[in-house]
């Protein structure tokens, strides 16, 4: 697909996504990071280019279930190493952590096989408490 217009704003809004490609990013919170530094970005600039951005495979589009009106997104790296995987969220702090563990794989393998449900590991959410909220 053929890459979209790049203006000033979008490639400063696609590098601040590449700086915190660690990180899950909403529109809300890009536009708020634009404001602060004193270099505004429109609210429409921000949600039009993200989605031009996910359907050029370029960043992933994420909704929680406990936000399901407000999409974080991720840059995907150039090695893809961000395409798809499970992730674990911290009920108590919001931390979201990537996982890429084989138990899991076989846990979905054995969900598929035995009960003949797929998991889509894009999507798939594991709730609890990180080490950091168990520590207080």
């Amino acid at each position: 697909m053929e890459r979209s217009y790049q203006t000033k704003q979008r490639s400063r809004i696609l590098e601040y996504l590449k700086d915190n490609k660690d990180k899950h990013i909403t529109a809300e919170t890009i536009i708020e990071h634009f404001k602060r530094i004193g270099s505004p970005v429109g609210k429409a600039t921000v949600y039009r280019y993200l989605d031009s951005l996910v359907e050029e495979n370029v960043i992933r589009r994420y909704i929680t279930p406990e936000n399901s009106t407000a999409a974080c997104y991720q840059y995907i790296d150039d090695e893809n190493n961000c395409k798809c995987h499970y992730h674990m969220k911290c009920t108590k702090c919001g931390l979201l952590i990537h996982l890429n563990c084989e138990e899991i794989d076989e846990l979905s393998n054995h969900i598929f096989e035995e009960h003949k449900f797929k998991l889509d590991e894009c999507k798939t959410i594991l709730y609890g408490t990180c080490a950091k909220c168990l520590e207080k």
